[in-house]
């Protein structure tokens, strides 16, 4: 049986924006368990250059990004919707072992089932060398 992850499709503008707020909050947590649950168990993923399906691939692949990606701190956008679809900008920062900080941006594209799950996700996404005096995103949103 599953379990409905509101809200739901159809999405409006409010709904639409509280899938992406809810996103964001869960990816900050850097718990790839929790954040696994927002997914389909067969969702499929290209993330970069990186295709994988299930919830076990996301698991595995969100544990092995953030030991690489310290400090992680991430903003994500409602662009656009339609139905069961959502189109987001984002950007993150995080810093590598060597402490170099990173600020990444992009887009992904997002599609949900009836009970609100993420069936797919594609994320395309450019890496940018920063300073830490550059930085912009300094913590997580508060959750609203």
């Amino acid at each position: 049986m599953t379990t409905d992850r509101p809200p739901l499709p159809p999405f409006t503008r409010e709904t639409a924006a509280r899938k992406v707020r809810a996103a964001e909050h869960a990816w900050n947590t850097r718990d790839p368990h929790q954040v696994a649950l927002a997914y389909s168990e067969d969702s499929v993923w290209r993330n970069r250059d990186t295709f994988l399906t299930g919830r076990a691939a996301i698991v595995e692949f969100l544990t092995a990004k953030w030991a690489r990606e310290r400090d992680y701190a991430l903003r994500k956008d409602l662009w656009a919707f339609d139905g069961h679809r959502i189109a987001v900008r984002f950007q993150y920062e995080s810093r590598d072992a060597g402490g170099q900080w990173w600020r990444s941006h992009g887009n992904e594209l997002w599609e949900f089932d009836e009970h609100g799950l993420m069936t797919r996700r594609e994320a395309s996404i450019n890496d940018v060398p920063i300073e830490e005096s550059d930085r912009r995103i300094l913590g997580p949103r508060p959750v609203e």
